[in-house]
């Protein structure tokens, strides 16, 4: 660590050293401002941009994590202790984790981490009348089950599970916050162009490694699941200094009796949501928020999800549904920058 900032301190110095050679004064009086002094802002500049860029990737929450950041040294050793802190708290696959205690009618600690992510999820929940809700899973389960062996609950036990709210899931939300808190890390190390994205979650600060604004690219809703060519993107968006999260039912569903059930269960009722929206992208400050509002949306549907975005003008939406005819269709947000 002290290695690192000893090095970036003497690249700052040497910038600094040749923007004052360019101030010093001239032979006809005056000092070297003006042309000279935007040349010396250039060269600071320069200086930063020579810095390389890391590319990190790893397994977490049970998915794949992808981030490029610029800095002199790669800092993935910081960035795992960063994911293990969230793995710690909200994994549903650690048994060590507050979320498992919990679940298991336990009394752990509760840590700062755990109320940040706890108090955001009631927040979203009562924001969007229930359609969020980290008490889901027994439902989730349930259906899921269902799904696999071709055996849906019966309304007597989607009954019984709706009145079960002591388990807690904090999935919907989990990759969201460990994306937010990778990047407080990045930043706490004073990098200010990166890409942290975890399980198509994306935080974006700055600039690629091209000097251009982040672009990230928004799957095409098609039920194969095996197309991993840019032929399965929808749009390629501009995604710079906010984050993003993207929910979506059209890999995840089920054909019984010549009807579609898609795997996004409404809380409210303890059925799978049926519907015209395919896919829901949210941006917003944080990716715990996007990732928890596209949730929402994927259950409140498209005028839900409409209405609640007039309440935040500090989000911004992008969603994929299935129009009158049948067709695919798209409605955004003003002010996206979008290339289909």
């Amino acid at each position: 660590m002290m290695d690192t900032i000893t090095n970036s301190i003497h690249r700052i110095i040497a910038c600094i050293i040749s923007i004052a050679r360019l101030s010093r004064p001239l032979p006809w009086g005056g000092v070297g401002g003006g042309l000279l002094g935007g040349v010396g802002v250039g060269l600071l500049l320069a200086c930063t941009s020579r810095l390389p860029y890391q590319h990190d990737e790893g397994m977490v929450f049970g998915t794949f994590y992808s981030i490029t950041y610029q800095h002199d040294h790669n800092l993935q050793p910081q960035v795992e202790e960063a994911l293990q802190q969230v793995d710690r708290e909200f994994s549903m696959f650690n048994e060590q984790s507050t979320v498992a205690a919990i679940n298991r009618g336990e009394q752990p600690q509760r840590s700062d981490m755990f109320r940040e992510v706890y108090d955001l999820a009631q927040q979203v929940t009562a924001d969007t009348d229930g359609a969020f809700d980290i008490t889901v899973a027994p439902l989730v389960n349930a259906w899921g089950f269902g799904f696999k062996n071709e055996q849906m609950p019966t309304p007597e036990q989607v009954d019984s599970l709706l009145k079960i709210r002591s388990q807690l899931d904090f999935s919907a939300i989990a990759k969201g916050y460990g994306c937010d808190v990778v990047a407080r890390t990045l930043a706490a190390q004073g990098i200010e162009n990166y890409m942290v994205e975890i399980g198509g979650e994306v935080v974006t600060h700055g600039s690629n490694p091209q000097g251009n604004p982040w672009r990230i690219g928004v799957t095409k809703p098609t039920d194969d699941s095996l197309q991993t060519d840019d032929s399965g993107l929808q749009a390629v968006l501009a995604v710079t200094d906010m984050a993003m999260a993207t929910s979506g039912n059209y890999r995840n569903f089920y054909y019984q009796g010549g009807r579609k059930y898609a795997h996004t269960i409404d809380p409210r009722t303890g059925y799978p949501v049926q519907h015209e929206l395919l896919s829901a992208t949210v941006f917003a400050p944080t990716c715990a928020q996007a990732d928890a509002y596209a949730t929402a949306f994927m259950v409140l549907g498209m005028e839900g999800a409409k209405a609640v975005l007039q309440r935040h003008p500090e989000m911004k939406g992008y969603f994929i549904y299935t129009d009158y005819r049948g067709d695919m269709a798209v409605w955004h947000s003003e002010g996206l920058e979008i290339n289909n």
